[in-house]
Formats: C-alpha cells, structure tokens, sequence
C-alpha cells in the first residue's frame, strides 16, 4: 500500500539535507571533469543519454536521492498510476496518457471500456481518416486536395502538438514524408486568427477543432472567426473541420464536422499530445507511420521510467535531482536550453506541462504544503539564448539550474564547412563549451569579467532528432515531471489555477463587474 506524505515528513529528506554540498567548480575542473563525464551518464530510451556531471552530486548525494525515492514509493506510485488508480485527486480521475502509447501495465477499464482499445482504435480511425485526406477520397467541394492542415486549440491542444510539428517539420521534408502544412490558431486575440488565415489557402485547408468539453471560450471563438472566413470565400465550413473532442460534447456526432475523433477525462489537456489531440494534427501533416514512430518512441521512454533503481531510470534521477536543487539548495528555477532549432517551441510546451503540473501550494488532500513546489520554467533555442539572456544565467546574482539538449547531427543534412568546422560542430562545441563555462567559470582580476562559476547543468544527447527520439523526449519530461510531484505530494493532473482568470473575465463579458475589475474594463473599453 503506497503512503502519500508531504515530502518534508520523509526521514530521507531530513537526511539528504544533512549532506554536504558539492563543490561542482571543483569537481569538473581537469581530469576531475572528464571522469566525471563518463561515470555520471544514464541511456535513455531511443538513444539518447542523460548526462548530469555538471550537477551538484557526487555519491553521498546520489545515495541518500535513491533512499528518498525509496521512502516517496516513487517507482510504485507509477506502478499504481499506470495500472489504473485515481491518482488525479483533485477531479477523482485516472491518469492515462501512458496508455496512448503502449500497456505497462494490466488492463486498465474505465466506464465500461478497456481503455487501451479505446485509444487504439482513435488512432486507427485517425490514420484512416488520413490516409483518404492525402489520397484525395476525402477532398473539398471542388474535389481539390486539401494541403493544409490547421488546428484550433488553446494550451495543451495547441502548445504540445505546436512544438511536435515544429520539431518533426524538416526531418520530415528530408524523408519525403510532409504530406500537408500544419498551421495552429490558440490565441483568442484576433490578429492571431487573422495572420494565420492570411497565410493559407482557405479552400485547400481542413481545420481541427480541439476541445473536449467543446465550450473553451477561446477556441469556439476563432472556430466562429474562422467559419465566417470560409463563409465569406464561398465555402461550407462543415466540408472543412473535423472535432477532437469527448464523445459526450456538443461536438460529437455532429453535422457540422466532417468527422470526430475522441478523448477522455483520463488525459489532462498538457499530456494529451500522444491522444487524438495530437494524434490527428500530426498524422495529417506527416501520415500516420510517423506518428506511430512518435508513439513508439514515448512507449520506450514509459518503460524506463518503470525501471526501479533511481539510478538507473533517467526520469526519476532527473526528477530526484530537480528536487534537490529547489528544496535544499534553494535554486527558484530551472532554464531548459535545446541546441536544436527545430525545438524551439519545445520550452514553452514545458513551461505548462511542468508550472501547471506542478504549481501547487496545497497537497494532494488540499492541506497546505510547508516546502517550494515546482521551479520556474524557461528557455530558448541555442546559440540564441547565449546572446540574450545567458549574461543573467553566468554572471547573474541567481543560480539557475540548465537543462541542456544537444544532437550529434542535423536534420536536414545541410552544411557547410567554414573556418576548419561545419555548422553542426559548431553548435556541439558551444553545447560543451557552455556546460564547462558555467561549472567551472573563469578568474579574472576585472570584476566585469570574472565568472565564478558553480552553476550547475545538465545535458540530454541523441543522435538526431527523429520522430522516435521526438516522443521519448517528451515523454521523459512528462514522467520527470510526474516523479517530483509525487515528491511533493501534490496533484500533478489537475489545474485549477487557470480557472479564476476565466471565471472573471465572462463577468467582465456579461458586465456584472465592480470595483477594480469594473475600472480595468473600462480602462479597455470593453
């Protein structure tokens, strides 16, 4: 039976506090350094490694993460998660985004449904759906192929899948396998919509309307901004959209829609690019093969984070480490620093997938937590960020954990050599250049360029970012993030903490406002 304790209550804890700190400029300078490169070193699944040398562990602390992951129960609450517990208190749901990508565990039945056979069969009647899109079965009113794809959605219908496409678009240019355009509309400003309809072509494009509940505000005003365009061009819009929504919404079985495909309340909107939210987007702009290469890839992820050895499974060491820094040694947030121009968006899918995870000041049972929770989560592409906001993370008064995420090759295959170097070795050897830079710093009499280094990092390295290694990347931070907050026990599927804004803002929309509220309205003009 699992006990779920306040991480301050855990015997392991107050023993971890009691380790002495690592002095991490010391520890990676010379051959301390490139010892420590080979030993502190996990594989994950798809070929990446996980390599955390330029943290502050050593084996005292090392040891006393895996005694705390033993007392927390960590590897048995996902036992218990993947098999079909209600570990989402806050709403009394599953938790089941595993299962869109493999069975880890029993058969897990809900509502009468094995779930399993549910979301397998979304992903069939996808890559059906699919298949007779790029064939032309499935065509416009003029029996013209559709050549765009674009998906209506807000937060996790709109963020994960964004990066996901983003991420796979030019590997998939290089392999023959862009079947359409993929463009996305989340915010309800209306410049957003505007933009992106002046970008396509209305007539060869089929929309995606994703909404489970099929009343998000946001995204039933810019299917309304977006029908009127069809309209306005001559067009049916129900010849032009298709719903991924639950079976039991107002968009389900509906006339307005070419189709619908199907979610559940047992995958939260930050987890739900491996369901049909993400399922249907990308399996029209790559087919349906790339997607289940990306599902495949995720799957392997899964079976790691099963792995029970802290030490030996990426994710939780990850995780346990993250703890560390922001519970004992005080670190407020956490910068992760893709070298991969094709993750560009991938900061910003975290920035949800952990903050609203994991930014909770009360436990699992509602009872206020005494401790820190989730860190502050950023990031940009490299070399970028090293000429925008590095300054801060080298030389800032704030230590600031790095997460960095580097690939041995490109996706396009393009180069060119320059100065005895190409591209790509360029960007690896700022990678290493940067882990090393920040761990060990640089003395210097001039105050202005003196690095004290002591800021701790860690790196992610495949090969190359293929669709595959795409979902075990994103399914690593998902069981990552799943691990701390059991750590912190506090509820890691829910998130009540967007509701309020939302609530407000149709009272300012009905004009039942006073006080601030009525000021700030008026100061809008709305």
């Amino acid at each position: 039976m699992e006990n779920w304790n306040n991480l301050d209550t855990l015997a392991s804890f107050d023993a971890l506090k009691k380790v002495p700190r690592v002095d991490i400029r010391s520890a990676m300078e010379g051959e301390n350094g490139a010892a420590r490169v080979k030993q502190y070193s996990v594989p994950m699944a798809e070929g990446f490694v996980y390599n955390y040398a330029a943290k502050q562990v050593d084996g005292d602390v090392l040891t006393a993460l895996a005694e705390l992951a033993g007392e927390a129960q960590l590897a048995e609450k996902f036992e218990e998660l993947y098999n079909g517990a209600v570990i989402n208190t806050g709403e009394k749901r599953l938790v089941l985004h595993h299962l869109c990508r493999g069975q880890l565990g029993k058969d897990v039945v809900a509502d009468g449904v094995n779930k399993r056979d549910f979301y397998v069969l979304q992903q069939k009647r996808i890559a059906a759906f699919a298949d007779k899109v790029h064939s032309g079965e499935i065509a416009n009113e003029a029996g013209e192929r559709f050549t765009t794809v674009c998906q209506i959605g807000i937060g996790g219908s709109d963020l994960g899948p964004r990066a996901i496409y983003l991420a796979l678009e030019n590997w998939a240019k290089r392999h023959d396998t862009l079947r359409m355009q993929a463009r996305f509309i989340s915010n309800v400003d209306p410049d957003d919509a505007s933009a992106v309809l002046g970008s396509i072509d209305a007539a060869h494009t089929i929309f995606i309307l994703v909404s489970k509940s099929g009343t998000t505000l946001e995204t039933l005003t810019n299917e309304s901004f977006v029908k009127d365009t069809l309209r306005k061009e001559g067009l049916d819009p129900a010849k032009h959209m298709i719903a991924v929504t639950s079976e039991t919404s107002p968009l389900a079985k509906n006339a307005g829609y070419l189709d619908a495909f199907f979610m559940d309340d047992y995958i939260g909107g930050r987890y739900s690019s491996s369901s049909a939210v993400g399922g249907a987007v990308l399996s029209l702009a790559f087919g349906p093969d790339v997607f289940a290469a990306f599902l495949d890839g995720a799957a392997a992820a899964d079976e790691t984070a099963k792995e029970k050895d802290p030490l030996k499974n990426p994710a939780m060491l990850d995780a346990l480490i993250g703890v560390y820094e922001r519970n004992v040694l005080g670190y407020p947030s956490t910068a992760v620093l893709p070298y991969s121009q094709a993750l560009s968006r991938f900061p910003a899918h975290l920035q949800q997938l952990d903050m609203e995870s994991n930014g909770k000041s009360v436990n699992r049972f509602a009872q206020p937590v005494r401790y820190v929770t989730g860190p502050v989560i950023f990031g940009e592409p490299g070399t970028n960020g090293q000429h925008s906001f590095y300054q801060l993370l080298h030389q800032g008064t704030s230590i600031i954990p790095l997460q960095f995420i580097g690939f041995r090759e490109s996706q396009l295959g393009r180069d060119v050599e320059i100065q005895g170097s190409t591209s790509q070795q360029k960007l690896c050897a700022n990678v290493a250049a940067q882990i090393v830079a920040f761990a060990c710093g640089k003395q210097d009499e001039n105050p202005n360029k003196n690095f004290e280094g002591g800021r701790p990092s860690s790196i992610i390295a495949g090969d190359q970012l293929t669709p595959a290694a795409m979902g075990a990347l994103l399914a690593h931070y998902e069981n990552k993030v799943m691990f701390q907050g059991f750590l912190w026990n506090v509820n890691s599927f829910d998130q009540e903490g967007v509701q309020l804004g939302k609530t407000l803002a149709k009272r300012v929309l009905a004009g039942e406002t006073e006080g601030a509220l009525a000021a700030y309205s008026g100061l809008l003009r709305i």
